[in-house]
């Protein structure tokens, strides 16, 4: 393998080991990070840290506070009906357009995936369920053909998995069920455009109603940052 592609790859696996860390908390919201912190925490180098902290501060994961410090950023009640706003505009247009063009053996794979894992039982399978549906989301939207849009999609859904963590750590379960994520993927196969946006709105709708319910019938999360 070249030496590029052995470094390309070393920043994307150390990219996915931070966001795990930051999803889980392991990294906690408002922690301390530095190039030495992450290179001691997770094995990697100080040049693949030093520009893995700059692109996660341009993602708005982590935020620097001044020259010296840098944090990661807190998860807020702001910052999640941001992300729902966020999603509730983007996710149900850029579905509406892939429609039919989706690989369907692919998503109905990830699909089996995700309910294959479930009851969830630790940390871990709580991780590689969110993940697998992070998965399903984008390629829901990458047939649509916008590449810059799914850039957007995929930090929103790096986000998402953020708030995600809360519900399933304390629901002990996901915030949508296989029968509407089935019934979902049947209105796609359609193909029309509007009932998909319509069905893909609804969902993140009564999602978002899910998770802020949860958050606000848990006294642990009655600060700023809200940790699990």
């Amino acid at each position: 393998m070249a030496k590029g592609a052995t470094k390309s790859n070393d920043a994307i696996d150390a990219y996915d080991i931070v966001m795990d860390a930051i999803v889980t908390q392991k990294l906690t919201p408002s922690q301390k990070v530095s190039e030495n912190i992450l290179s001691d925490m997770f094995g990697i180098s100080r040049t693949v840290a030093r520009n893995l902290i700059e692109r996660l501060i341009a993602q708005q994961f982590l935020v620097s506070l001044s020259p010296r410090v840098t944090q990661v950023a807190p998860l807020t009640l702001l910052e999640i009906k941001q992300n729902f706003t966020l999603r509730k505009i983007l996710l149900p247009e850029i579905i509406s357009l892939s429609g039919a063009k989706v690989d369907f053996d692919h998503i109905n794979a990830l699909h089996e995936k995700i309910q294959n894992s479930l009851p969830i039982k630790d940390d871990l399978s709580a991780l590689e369920i969110l993940k697998t549906n992070k998965q399903l989301n984008l390629a829901l939207c990458t047939p649509a053909g916008y590449p810059l849009v799914d850039d957007w999609a995929r930090q929103l859904e790096d986000t998402a998995m953020r708030i995600y963590w809360l519900y399933v750590k304390t629901k002990k379960s996901f915030p949508y069920s296989s029968k509407q994520q089935s019934i979902i993927l049947d209105v796609i196969k359609s193909d029309e455009p509007k009932k998909i946006y319509s069905v893909v709105q609804e969902m993140i709708l009564q999602t978002e109603e899910r998770i802020l319910n949860a958050i606000f019938s848990h006294e642990q999360f009655y600060t700023q940052d809200l940790l699990v």
